[in-house]
């Protein structure tokens, strides 16, 4: 969804519905006037000069739910694999494809796009034994095969060990995690079909190049860890989902397993599951010094955890709690000995680092190694001998380096970074000399630094040149009071020296939930935007991250209208300072944003030209139904419980759209695969919004094939879809459709090396 669990984060589905009335249109007549499902909306509305819009049939679903009738009469497309279904999507590609096609910006700004995209990404490397492992995509690869090398050579001496685009011709197998074993002869690797996040496990030998005989299936948020002799490794998976509902089926009871090499999945040994708990759900971690496994149990899309632990050190020692509350988040980054250190927030919003002697489980015996700060806590792990913390400050990243002594931590030094931007953690171990981390800005495509733990020397290894100058580029931050007052930072990125004398075409990008911070990243199909003049901006707002865990409760469940309060106020603020005007302003968000986005407009429909709501959250009172669903509630609370149906009543897209509403140019995005958030949210809010629109302005929905929730997405899907998306809000916003300005190619900085 949201973010993939537990960090967080259709088949056949039964049209049986237990709660249905079938009433008289005389009955329909009594429902809520928002009731986008009214009879008064029967009719699509044609949006000139549009032709009408492919017609959808009307069911006669009513259902009372504490207390209130509600229709829902575009319920039958949640059922995917009917014939109504499938003929009632090929109409909207159709449609939505004429049109598309036909805009004059679509094309040149596919060609400009894929010329942008094409430069080479690079992972920073995972050292295992001797050798190092990364990703490298020399431009428009589909998908980034996996390098190995051994330390110290050159990416010219490296060889791919793992190449996703042989999986596939049209590039839709995509690797969802990989692990080396200890020493680096195996390479356990995940991977996923079509978008989904159903992935199988396999075992590649490096040495040979041949995979094991060994296949794992119906796993489904797990990561792999390693026993200490590489003999097998710990995951996490699901019981096969019953024929035709591997798509739209409720994920529950996940299990904790140890997979031995060489042996058939049926004999991997259970390694925890708890019968009386549906919604639990287990990550194993071996310590690096292979004498314990620590269990992460997580409940539904929370960070908050309990903690569990097994010696590996004693044969046959049982798996014992060490945490056994869900008050908040531990995240283990390693142990000495038998103390054992965590990030957490418990007492601590914005988080600390604190250690735990397992012969003392008592929860009250945690002693603080690095207290909370001013800064926002967002990772920490040990690695060269001490520990590195990564912060934020307003949404962007800084790096601390601290030396440890037991469980006494001494601030050593800030790790330099090379601007404002996003730092990842870095891929060192606690024994490491150095580690390897990467940096992105929204004008840095993404480069890897070599970090020297003795000396604190922070080296660029890997910088890929651009066929355009990031540095004609600027990006400037602003805050914005929010209608209760609440400070909310914004991003706002546009050309150097752009006359800001007159408003320009501008797209506002935000998501505000799951504790998920939005820190700056490169978009490689923005650059055609800003080159031809638009604006581009990010805004940071409650139920996020960026703050810890109090913004983040701030924005959540009863608190979720202060988020759309936040963007609304920072659309408000753009028009006030001159930057754009309402006709010229688009809204963006996926997931969660998406969710976000068909809220926004509906409660200021005149505030926006366009919308793009991606793989959202539209139906806010059924979206526990489905795959991972319920795992949402204890961010949005339960539809099931009266109060917070109120709550979510108010603002669910779907049952708040009007009908006869003028709604600015909207395209839903979706794909057919996505069993996060299953397509039928998208393609009922489609329906509803074509229904109600009373102005001219077209709605569309673009759904794509072979394709999930976002991640693993081809590069040709990606570049497609963002040619699509940029023409429409170009069209919708007024963009001018003339080539943009002449920009100088890219320099590579002195010292720079494009590969490594």
């Amino acid at each position: 969804m949201i973010a993939a669990l537990p960090r967080a984060l259709p088949r056949t589905l039964p049209r049986a519905l237990r709660l249905a009335l079938r009433l008289s249109g005389a009955a329909l007549m009594t429902l809520s006037p928002l009731s986008p499902l009214s009879p008064l909306g029967a009719a699509p509305l044609a949006a000139a000069p549009l032709p009408p819009y492919p017609p959808t049939a009307r069911g006669e679903v009513v259902e009372r739910l504490h207390g209130e009738l509600l229709a829902d009469p575009y319920r039958w497309l949640e059922d995917d694999n009917s014939e109504e279904t499938k003929a009632w999507v090929q109409a909207q590609v159709a449609f939505s494809r004429a049109y598309l096609d036909a805009l004059p910006l679509r094309a040149p700004l596919r060609a400009e796009i894929e010329a942008v995209w094409n430069y080479p990404k690079q992972s920073a490397p995972v050292r295992r034994g001797g050798v190092e492992l990364y990703s490298y995509n020399d431009g428009l690869q589909n998908q980034s095969p996996l390098y190995l090398r051994r330390v110290g050579e050159p990416h010219a001496a490296a060889r791919v060990v793992l190449d996703p685009n042989a999986l596939s011709a049209e590039g839709v197998v995509a690797l969802k995690g990989t692990a080396l074993s200890p020493e680096g002869r195996y390479l356990a690797y995940q991977y996923s079909k079509g978008g989904s996040d159903w992935a199988e496990i396999r075992v590649r030998d490096l040495l040979t190049g041949a995979d094991l005989p060994d296949l794992l299936e119906w796993v489904k948020f797990s990561n792999i860890s390693w026993a200490a002799d590489g003999e097998g490794f710990y995951y996490s998976r699901y019981d096969a989902p019953a024929a035709g509902a591997a798509l739209t089926g409720v994920n529950y009871f996940q299990k904790l397993y140890f997979h031995r090499l060489d042996t058939p999945q049926s004999a991997d040994r259970l390694v925890y599951a708890r019968s009386d708990r549906k919604e639990w759900g287990f990550s194993g971690e071996v310590s690096e010094d292979g004498r314990l496994l620590v269990i992460s149990v997580w409940q539904g899309a929370s960070e908050k955890s309990q903690v569990l632990y097994q010696r590996l050190d004693a044969p046959g020692a049982p798996v014992v709690s060490l945490v056994d509350n869900f008050d908040a988040g531990f995240s283990f980054l390693g142990n000495d000995g038998d103390t054992l250190f965590f990030k957490t927030d418990r007492d601590a919003p914005r988080g600390r680092v604190v250690a735990l002697d397992v012969r003392q489980p008592d929860p009250s015996a945690l002693v603080t190694v690095v207290p909370e700060g001013p800064e926002t806590m967002e990772f920490a792990q040990l690695v060269g001998g001490r520990l590195v913390v990564g912060y934020l400050r307003d949404a962007a990243s800084l790096l601390r380096a601290f030396t440890l002594k037991g469980a006494a931590a001494t601030h050593e030094r800030d790790v330099a970074l090379p601007g404002l931007g996003s730092a990842s953690a870095l891929t060192g171990r606690w024994r490491d000399k150095e580690g390897f981390f990467s940096f992105t800005s929204f004008t840095d495509p993404g480069s890897v630094y070599r970090y020297e733990f003795e000396t604190g020397a922070v080296e660029e290894v890997f910088r890929p040149a651009l066929s355009v100058d990031t540095g004609a580029l600027e990006t400037r931050q602003i805050f914005v009071d929010s209608t209760d007052g609440a400070r909310v930072p914004a991003f706002v990125v546009h050309a150097k020296g752009l006359d800001t004398s007159r408003p320009r075409p501008t797209l506002l990008y935000g998501y505000g939930g799951f504790n998920i911070s939005l820190t700056p990243y490169f978009k490689p199909d923005l650059l055609p935007w800003l080159q031809r003049g638009g604006v581009y901006v990010v805004a940071n707002l409650r139920g996020g991250g960026e703050y810890g865990e109090a913004w983040h409760e701030a924005g959540m469940r009863h608190h979720k209208q202060r988020v759309f309060d936040d963007l609304i106020a920072v659309a408000e603020r753009l028009v006030a300072d001159g930057v754009t005007t309402p006709a010229q302003l688009g809204v963006h968000g996926g997931s969660n944003g998406g969710l976000l986005v068909g809220a926004v407009v509906n409660q200021r429909p005149d505030l926006f030209g366009a919308s793009l709501p991606a793989v959202g959250v539209m139906d806010m009172l059924r979206f526990h139904k489905f795959t991972i669903g319920w795992a949402w509630v204890p961010e949005y609370g339960s539809p099931d419980d009266p109060e917070d149906f109120k709550v979510l009543r108010a603002y669910s897209p779907l049952h708040n759209l009007k009908r006869g509403g003028r709604y600015p140019a909207t395209m839903v995005m979706t794909a057919d695969h996505d069993d996060r958030v299953v397509p039928a949210h998208s393609f009922k809010y489609a329906a509803a919004l074509q229904a109600a629109q009373g102005g001219e302005a077209p709605i569309l929905i673009r759904i794509d094939t072979q394709a999930g929730h976002g991640a693993g997405t081809p590069t040709a899907k990606r570049i497609d879809a963002a040619a699509d998306l940029w023409a429409f809000l170009g069209a919708s916003l007024g963009l001018g459709a003339e080539a943009p300005a002449e920009v100088a190619p890219a320099e590579v900085a002195p010292g720079a090396v494009e590969a490594p």
